[in-house]
């Protein structure tokens, strides 16, 4: 049993990679940063929960958890019968010739244990003793399968205004069966750049991969592990936005990187040595050539097989890759904040409303260049059209609690026209109020506040009042309420500068006056 919880969204992944993309439970671990032994505890959960790929349309992840995770769990069956994985393993290897399949050392299990495991669960159990064994496998690349992708050290260029030398880096993808080749340079391996190279190397290859390998770049993997790496949430993105699964490359281990180590050696020989006397001054210019370049390579007749990389991948790889989808991936980032109690995240200086129900709650930010999007437990509870506007503020109206909706009509010209019609004094405790709040609701919060004291005391006393409150920076409602019961707005003004002699002292909300005493 896993000792803590996956996240809703992953538990859903495990089931997309294996209902769908058909993926080994050990593949789908690696991908998703988490052991094979988990992967195997969600599959059972999920079948024993009726549950498979695609999920009903109007689940939620409260659903799915509850489902997933039933507050009485069944207790465990009796013990069953193990496989004899040492047989599976010599009928495999000795009657290769005939294609024995364990699915049919299976079917004559289940006919010698009738309450054995199941198949899923048989394979399960004979792989986790098949990774026992010391033993190297040599990789076999299935066509359409893999892509892999790395970074080298490209050519520098020349900033043309001060002729300083700019470092870039090479980005370089590999099919595993065709090698056919992708290459282009950047100016940084940040997730921006890193993304963007994807999208440019399956739009050149007309298809994408079923399965990408990186290296264990920051920029793809944020925490890197043996067995249990983690995957950056934008660039899990990009792959599930073409079909693809993330497998990256294990630390310390470079056969898992072999074939772009190789594709990296071939760029350097005939991309990076034919530029190394040319001198670039912009980084298209610099894309241009390697272009014309990489056309070259993947062109070129290979020695042994007497065909091009490119006729190699048009009969093996494109053939059985996954078709691009109808729309381009959009770069996305993701953030996790907290909802103000202004019941507003704020993203890149700006601020954009959600749902007031979530107040001091966390939520999930997705960012592109036109959109922000607020997701709670994997639900999208907000969206708005992104602004570039510093310290500003975006807000829809279902948002704000009721209290605060009948303030959405008024207007920051129709707060101030209200005020000059108690008085002057009014007018300009008013225009303070509006400027000192953060959002223009609280301000109007508590401009409403001091309408009802004119209802109240009358309009003569509150203007009264409010030169007063201006008089002693008292610009809040407590403050006009504290001046209008206390009857301080019919004592006479006092200039601020008086002498000491002077027997009253100034309003303040902390000083109770000697009615208090009375």
């Amino acid at each position: 049993m896993a000792n803590k919880r996956l996240p809703m969204r992953k538990i859903k992944e495990v089931l997309r990679l294996k209902y769908e993309s058909r993926l080994s439970n050990r593949v789908i671990g690696r991908s998703l940063g988490i052991s094979r032994p988990t992967v195997a505890e969600y599959l059972i959960r999920a079948q024993a929960a009726g549950l498979s790929w695609p999920l009903p349309e109007n689940i939620t992840e409260t659903d799915l958890e509850a489902r997933i995770f039933p507050a009485a769990e069944v207790p465990a069956s009796a013990q069953r019968p193990p496989p004899d994985c040492e047989h599976i393993y010599n009928e495999l290897r000795a009657h290769k010739d005939v294609s024995l399949t364990r699915h049919l050392l299976w079917v004559e299990y289940r006919e010698a244990h009738p309450d054995g495991y199941e198949y899923s669960q048989y394979c399960e159990l004979y792989r986790r003793w098949l990774g026992q064994r010391d033993y190297c496998m040599r990789q076999e690349h299935k066509v359409g399968e893999k892509f892999f992708v790395d970074y080298r050290k490209g050519p520098s260029i020349v900033n043309s205004n001060t002729g300083e030398m700019v470092e870039t880096h090479l980005f370089v993808g590999v099919w595993g069966a065709s090698n056919f080749t992708y290459a282009e340079a950047s100016l940084t391996q940040t997730l921006p750049h890193w993304t963007g190279s994807h999208v440019r190397a399956f739009e050149y290859c007309g298809c994408a991969p079923r399965v990408l390998v990186p290296d264990c770049l920051k920029s793809g993997v944020t925490k890197a592990s043996l067995f249990e790496s983690e995957i950056n949430r934008s660039y899990a993105e990009l792959a599930s936005h073409y079909g693809s699964v993330i497998v990256p490359a294990r630390p310390k281990h470079p056969r898992d990187k072999a074939k772009v180590e190789g594709g990296v050696l071939i760029a350097v020989r005939w991309i990076l040595a034919v530029l190394r006397h040319r001198t670039f001054f912009s980084l298209a210019e610099l894309n241009t050539e390697i272009a014309k370049l990489l056309e070259k390579l993947n062109t070129r007749p290979l020695r042994k097989l007497k065909k091009s990389r490119r006729e190699v991948f048009e009969s093996l790889d494109r053939p059985n890759a996954l078709n691009l989808p109808a729309s381009r991936y959009e770069y996305a980032e993701w953030d996790k904040v907290t909802v103000g109690s202004d019941y507003r995240v704020t993203v890149s200086e700006h601020t954009y409303s959600v749902p007031f129900r979530l107040l001091r709650q966390s939520v999930d930010v997705r960012l592109t260049a036109t959109t922000v999007e607020a997701f709670h437990k994997g639900e999208r509870v907000a969206a708005h059209s992104r602004s570039y506007v510093s310290h500003g503020d975006t807000y829809v109206q279902e948002h704000l609690p009721p209290a605060h909706q009948k303030y959405v009509g008024w207007t920051r010209s129709r707060v101030l026209q209200w005020g000059a019609e108690i008085g002057p004094s009014t007018a300009l405790l008013v225009e303070a109020i509006m400027d000192s709040r953060p959002h223009r609701e609280l301000g109007l919060s508590s401009c409403f506040g001091i309408l009802k004291l004119a209802k109240k005391f009358g309009r003569e006393r509150l203007e009264a009042a409010s030169r007063r409150a201006l008089k002693f920076n008292a610009i809040s409602y407590r403050s006009m309420n504290a001046i209008l019961v206390g009857g301080l707005d019919r004592l006479p003004d006092v200039a601020l500068g008086s002498s000491p002699s002077q027997t009253l002292l100034p309003f303040h909300k902390n000083i109770r006056g000697k009615q208090y005493y009375h």
